[in-house]
């Protein structure tokens, strides 16, 4: 069974590691993807707003198997950041499950929108957001950590 908590005192640092060491070995992203999430993960820290924002680490047999976070982006519009499911956890429903709390939480917050950024390479998490009714909007050449790659934005009407 999967179950959905609020972050706790080292949950941060997990999500940075995890998505820093996941995306090195199965993308291979080099270190400057882990910095980019450290100032996600930075940011949230500095600005949290709990009545507009939430984190969230979803466990499986009592581990850690997955995270995403609801942030500010303006407004009017929350943004979808840091999905992550662990290898050993896919195909049991995390992503749906954290997607779906996410999108729950942003109605409950008021937004009128949701956003996201992602990379065309990234084809599990692109077909959970369209399930969900995100529309990708616009795509790039982005050399960030990683050469090659296709970012894209994606929007939720909520």
């Amino acid at each position: 069974m999967i179950t959905l908590r609020a972050t706790r005192p080292g949950d941060l640092g997990w999500i940075i590691q995890r998505h820093g060491e996941l995306y090195a070995a199965e993308q291979g992203w080099d270190h400057r993807f882990e910095g980019v999430v450290a100032g996600v993960v930075a940011d949230y820290v500095k600005t949290h707003d709990p009545a507009r924002e939430a984190c969230w680490i979803a466990e499986h047999e009592g581990r850690p198997v997955g995270s995403i976070m609801l942030a500010r982006e303006t407004d009017t519009v929350g943004r979808l950041r840091l999905l992550l499911v662990e290898p050993s956890a896919r195909g049991l429903g995390v992503g749906e499950a954290l997607i779906a709390a996410c999108i729950a939480r942003a109605r409950e917050a008021g937004y009128a929108e949701m956003v996201l950024w992602t990379q065309s390479i990234l084809l599990p998490a692109r077909r959970l957001y369209a399930r969900f009714g995100f529309v990708l909007e616009k795509s790039w050449d982005y050399d960030g950590f990683a050469d090659g790659l296709v970012s894209e934005s994606w929007r939720l009407r909520l």
